[in-house]
């Protein structure tokens, strides 16, 4: 078996050097140097984030409040403001799409950049240091980058260039740059993959690499052999335009137009929670909600907006009713009902943590167990879920739909064959 990979590409990996932490320490100078933690202040809170002074005493994201403070008892809990970090993630993203020829935000912290062919003009590595530095000047936010052949490789430098650094792998470098790091470095290898492969004693890049990929692929199947071709430096992924990024949305059109506001907005909770499941199991955030409606001259009126990054549906759902209140002021018949979420980045949902409302996460990781299992309909908000009359009144209105089309086609058959077309 034998893999290639465009070598010829200049893919730029830009991280935010413990993002949160930083965001705080510019609000709060007397934070510098000293142990922060970003999370709830509940013992049942979980860390969000932590700065390199608290994981010297083995502080995690993730990691129990109540743990970390044992580890580190000197350091400073810090509740998170989400709104905060988003506004800075923007103002970083900003900067990036004024200068960038195609760029993708692939995280709240994190982007990679397309500077292809741009050396026959500029130099890549001289272009990507002053974007750099234009960064750190315009935020003040400290940055690390790599710059290599494909976003693997770039996202590898990168975490080899922090903190606050840079790094630049060429193609010649890539497999020495390579060999002697833990397996742990390559992104797709989370810990239950690690741990298979250290117990076939591999822990090196270097000796993933020469395994044979077909027995990777008979050990973990598909996923084998795209570990092969990243321990290999071969990673083909494009750079995704930011603006091209999938949104997720869906629309209901009514059966019959309808003014009734209650039943509007229990459509849209319902529409709401289902799309934030499909958001929260693809691992990605929101961080703009768009609303639609079309009244029954088919007139279309949609209205968004911003809000901090998010996947819970009883955030995003204050946030449409919101849009749907401002919309809906004609108090026509309405026909179509939708909402859109946009603007995504993977990231999992512990930035909420921040709320001090453990129940809650409980609550929401519970239900998305139930939905996995039984479907996305097996549990429903109330305020999304239809009472026995409606759905009684539905069922009869569909029964008579379905009567009326039977009635129809029996006319147009008896039509037919008046006609004489039957024979």
């Amino acid at each position: 078996m034998f893999f290639t990979g465009n070598t010829d590409r200049s893919i730029l990996h830009l991280d935010l050097d413990t993002f949160f932490v930083s965001v705080e320490r510019l609000r709060n100078s007397r934070l510098i140097g000293k142990p922060v933690i970003i999370g709830g202040l509940s013992d049942r809170s979980v860390v969000s984030s932590c700065s390199y002074e608290a994981r010297k005493f083995g502080v995690s994201s993730a990691m129990p409040v109540r743990m970390a403070r044992i580890m580190c008892p000197d350091a400073i809990i810090i509740r998170g403001d989400m709104e905060a970090y988003s506004n800075y993630s923007n103002m970083v993203t900003d900067i990036i799409a004024e200068k960038s020829p195609l760029y993708e935000k692939s995280s709240i912290d994190e982007h990679y950049v397309d500077i292809t062919g741009m050396d026959r003009f500029y130099g890549c590595y001289k272009w990507s240091h002053e974007l750099r530095q234009n960064i750190i000047k315009e935020t003040g936010l400290p940055i690390s980058i790599g710059l290599s052949i494909n976003k693997t490789v770039s996202k590898i430098a990168t975490g080899e260039a922090k903190p606050n650094g840079e790094i630049e792998v060429g193609k010649e470098k890539v497999l020495p740059f390579l060999d002697p790091l833990s397996i742990v470095k390559i992104p797709m290898i989370g810990q239950k993959t690690y741990h298979v492969l250290r117990s076939m004693g591999i822990s090196t890049i270097y000796t993933l690499r020469n395994i044979p990929a077909e027995m990777l692929e008979k050990l973990m199947g598909k996923n084998g052999i795209e570990v092969w071709k990243r321990a290999n430096g071969i990673d083909s992924t494009p750079v995704i335009s930011y603006s091209e990024q999938k949104s997720i949305g869906t629309e209901h059109t009514f059966e019959k137009d309808t003014t009734d506001v209650a039943r509007l907005n229990q459509i849209l909770v319902s529409m709401v929670e289902k799309i934030a499941y499909d958001l929260r199991k693809q691992e990605k955030l929101a961080s703009c909600v768009t609303v639609k409606i079309r009244y029954s001259n088919f007139d279309t009126h949609t209205l968004q907006k911003r809000i901090p990054y998010t996947s819970f549906d009883h955030v995003i759902t204050d946030i449409a009713k919101e849009l749907f209140a401002k919309l809906y002021q004609r108090r026509m018949l309405i026909r179509l009902i939708g909402v859109r979420l946009s603007h995504l980045v993977r990231g999992v949902q512990q930035l909420d943590m921040f709320d001090d409302t453990p129940e809650k996460v409980s609550l929401y990781m519970a239900m998305d167990r139930i939905r996995r299992r039984f479907g996305k309909d097996a549990v429903r908000r109330a305020a999304g879920v239809m009472t026995s009359s409606e759905r009684e009144e539905k069922e009869i209105k569909r029964l008579e739909y379905a009567a009326n089309e039977q009635k129809m086609m029996e006319e147009r058959l008896r039509g037919y064959m008046m006609y004489g077309f039957g024979h």
